[in-house]
């Protein structure tokens, strides 16, 4: 926000094209549920925030379609798609990471990053999630821009609303749903392409072989696309999200959101060179409602502070390019903290003892005296975002840590629970075993399985080897989970309690990766 460079404050305010726009979402205007919904025709806006949006729109659903389609080789015995979902193997990859269902915990990671990175932005700059990267707000302004390029801005979508039903109207409408349509089944589409090879789907999908499920999640998503971002629009973030309520409790008086500042900006008035012959106090709000005409949820920031304020900043672009053409300088609305607003209101108001007078914020010369507050960067590294920033990142970190470290061979084993032991013929104990080998890379490997304890206990494999061993190889496929049944049978005499303690051992044969699981040998009692 930039309060220094004053371009003639004095002079008189050129032409300003003044919009007729209520703010028809405000709280002291909106009426209850059962009352039907008011449109909204926002204007388009331009300057550096809405250049912004621009971009993260790019971003954002750049990401979402073509994420499925990126490809990445992890071998002849695995997908190549970068990022799949594969439910039928219970196995999620990204790039270089691949995730078996017991590593859910780096997904319950990740969920736990994203509430304090939400918290973090929040408690920083407000409501910047919903204003620029939501969900909501990204396909909105995207079904905006359609809407913008068939119907024209906003006074041509005004009068075409309450235009008769004509042959331009309907085509006009026709071609706009059609179009928020095919937006609505690309979004559906895109989806389940995370969920099974892409390329592969896409042409089962069309010849109609694709699954059942696919088509309903299709069918679903782009009802709730097309209804939430061509039909409901901002009724989704006022009525429906609950993040509007929530986020109350994440700010303070250091973070930053959209604000009017009126301690400049009142009295507002449209005629401020009779005003000011007059001897009345002028503020620098032209009254010129671009700030309520651009703004997507149908309210006025000059209200101040709003449920219903998703803090997109074109209301700031609007109001910009206003002060650009009366020559005063921007910022009478701009991005600001509650204490720096309330410390600038009290310098207007003297402390409180008078009603707003611009004029006490300036000099003999029109310009801002140097009391006047500014924004600092270093307020967004307070104590309160540095926690949040601090525990985001050591969990970060704790995640990393753990993916670089964790074992791709594992091992798990399941003693049988009926009967425990069996005494066989000759006096020796035998005990089954379940035993579970994770494999958990692309590639087919040979897995030696030893028993380290019980010095006279010996093995055999049901269906594999006759002879009695300690150690045997078995061959493990790429990704997957081999079962063996294993029984270990100690001689008679032998098992000196009613139960020790062994390990069953296993090793990647052609590597140095390893794994071990404490297991218990089961007996009728101690050797007398």
């Amino acid at each position: 926000m930039n309060l220094h460079a004053d371009k003639g404050a004095a002079a008189e305010p050129v032409e300003v094209e003044r919009h007729e726009a209520e703010p028809v979402m405000s709280a002291k205007i909106r009426r209850p549920l059962y009352e039907a919904r008011k449109k909204i025709f926002p204007k388009r806006a331009e300057g550096r925030f809405r250049q912004f949006k621009w971009l993260v729109m790019l971003v954002t659903l750049g990401i979402y379609y073509l994420t499925p389609w990126l490809r990445w080789d992890r071998g002849e015995f695995a997908p190549d798609q970068a990022v799949l979902i594969d439910l039928a193997h219970r196995r999620f990859y990204f790039f270089f990471i691949e995730i078996w269902p017991q590593e859910f915990f780096f997904v319950a990671g990740l969920l736990v990053m994203a509430g304090f990175g939400l918290f973090l932005i929040t408690s920083a700059v407000g409501r910047a999630w919903c204003g620029y990267t939501c969900p909501q707000t990204v396909w909105v302004d995207l079904f905006l821009v359609v809407e913008r390029a068939i119907e024209g801005d906003r006074n041509a979508r005004m009068k075409l609303e309450t235009a008769p039903w004509t042959f331009d109207k309907i085509w006009k409408r026709v071609v706009k749903h059609a179009i928020w349509l095919a937006i609505a089944v690309a979004t559906g589409g895109a989806w389940i392409f995370y969920f099974a090879d892409a390329p592969t789907l896409a042409v089962d999908f069309a010849t109609g072989y694709a699954a059942p499920v696919a088509y309903m999640t299709v069918a679903v998503l782009t009802a709730t696309t097309y209804v939430f971002g061509g039909i409901m629009r901002e009724q989704v973030c006022i009525y429906m999200c609950p993040w509007p309520r929530i986020q109350a409790a994440m700010l303070d008086e250091n973070s930053l959101v959209v604000t009017y500042n009126d301690w400049r900006g009142e009295p507002r008035t449209r005629g401020s060179k009779k005003a000011a012959a007059a001897g009345l106090s002028v503020g620098d709000c032209v009254d010129c409602n671009a700030c309520v005409a651009v703004c997507p949820m149908g309210i006025d920031i000059r209200d101040g502070q709003q449920l219903e304020c998703i803090t997109c900043a074109l209301c700031i672009d609007a109001c910009d390019s206003v002060m650009d053409k009366v020559g005063k300088p921007r910022g009478l609305i701009a991005y600001a903290t509650l204490d720096e607003y309330q410390g600038n209101m009290a310098l207007a108001t003297g402390d409180g003892a008078t009603p707003i007078d611009p004029r006490k914020v300036r000099d003999a010369d029109g310009k801002f005296i140097d009391s006047i507050r500014h924004f600092d960067w270093k307020i967004i590294f307070r104590p309160r975002t540095l926690l949040y920033m601090g525990v985001w990142a050591a969990v970060g970190v704790g995640l990393l840590v753990a993916l670089l470290s964790r074992d791709r061979l594992e091992v798990n084993v399941l003693h049988d629970r009926n009967p425990q032991f069996v005494m066989e013929s000759d006096g020796s104990i035998r005990n089954g075993y379940t035993v579970r080998i994770l494999n958990m890379i692309p590639q087919p490997r040979n897995i030696s399985v030893s028993l380290d304890g019980l010095p006279d206990a010996t093995m055999k494999v049901n269906g594999q080897n006759e002879t009695a061993v300690r150690t045997f190889s078995v061959a493990a496929g790429p990704d997957e989970a081999t079962t063996l049944k294993v029984f270990v049978t100690l001689p008679a005499g032998r098992l000196e309690h009613q139960s020790e303690d062994f390990e069953f051992v296993i090793k990647d044969e052609g590597g140095d990766e390893h794994d071990t699981y404490d297991a218990v040998f089961f007996g009728p009692g101690a050797k007398k």
